[in-house]
């Protein structure tokens, strides 16, 4: 009899605490508020693909920037020069090709004279080419649209292919949830979800589910759920703690 009774107190105390989570699964409005923290969708530390003496960084910390604008550039009279001396020994070769095709067509200058024209034509081709990539490691650009975070170089610094930006973006951000574990298999992705943070008060925002973790924290009972959430004018600043309710 004394055994009966502790197996029902055991039963209840275990119904106690899983039928909130069970009955949020099937219920938006007992769906409980879980802990979350906003995040940037990406961080992306700029490096310079070559050594050489920082000319410019126009932007610094705070600022606001898009995807593809510059940045930092290099100092690059060198590579400059290089592509004007590449561009005149192109144009020497194309003017060689052509007498050699007119000379050609005129039986007075062989095949394989013609052929050589021909081949250092396309090989200053390919040499501008290359100085004019050179040219642009030296101009380093934003591969994201978001915020400088950190700036660690200035104009007449040396960069050694060190970091130079710290860039977050932020729209959109990523709010990472902590779920427990007895909603695991009721959070599916795509499921709409609704922040709210006490440091920006009475403001409420719409995000979906994105991302789910199939690895349970077993110390914890819990398991990771990332919330998309859009934030097109940045008015939403990432690194808040929040609060957030996931709807079916």
């Amino acid at each position: 009899m004394k055994y009966t009774i502790m197996a029902a107190g055991m039963t209840a105390l275990v119904l106690s605490v899983v039928g909130p989570f069970a009955r949020a699964a099937n219920n938006d409005n007992a769906a409980p508020w879980l802990d979350c923290l906003i995040e940037p969708y990406m961080v992306v530390e700029l490096a310079s693909p070559v050594v050489g003496i920082v000319e410019s960084v126009p932007v610094d910390r705070g600022s606001v920037i898009k995807k593809g604008q510059v940045v930092a550039t290099l100092e690059a009279e060198i590579e400059r020069a290089d592509i004007e001396l590449a561009r005149a020994r192109l144009e020497y070769n194309q003017r060689k090709y052509a007498r050699s095709e007119e000379l050609f067509k005129k039986r007075i200058m062989s095949s394989s004279e013609k052929d050589l024209a021909e081949t250092e034509k396309k090989m200053a081709e390919m040499e501008l080419r290359r100085s004019q990539e050179l040219l642009k490691l030296r101009t380093i650009r934003s591969p994201v649209a978001g915020v400088v975070v950190e700036r660690f170089v200035s104009p007449g610094e040396v960069a050694r292919q060190e970091k130079i930006l710290k860039i977050a973006q932020i729209d959109p951000l990523n709010v990472e949830v902590i779920a427990p574990v007895a909603m695991f298999g009721a959070v599916k992705t795509g499921m709409r979800a609704e922040v709210k943070t006490d440091d920006l008060v009475g403001q409420t925002y719409k995000g979906r589910v994105k991302v789910i973790d199939r690895v349970v924290d077993a110390a914890s009972g819990t398991f990771g759920v990332r919330v998309e959430l859009a934030n097109p004018r940045y008015r939403i600043p990432a690194g808040l703690k929040c609060k957030v309710h996931l709807q079916k």
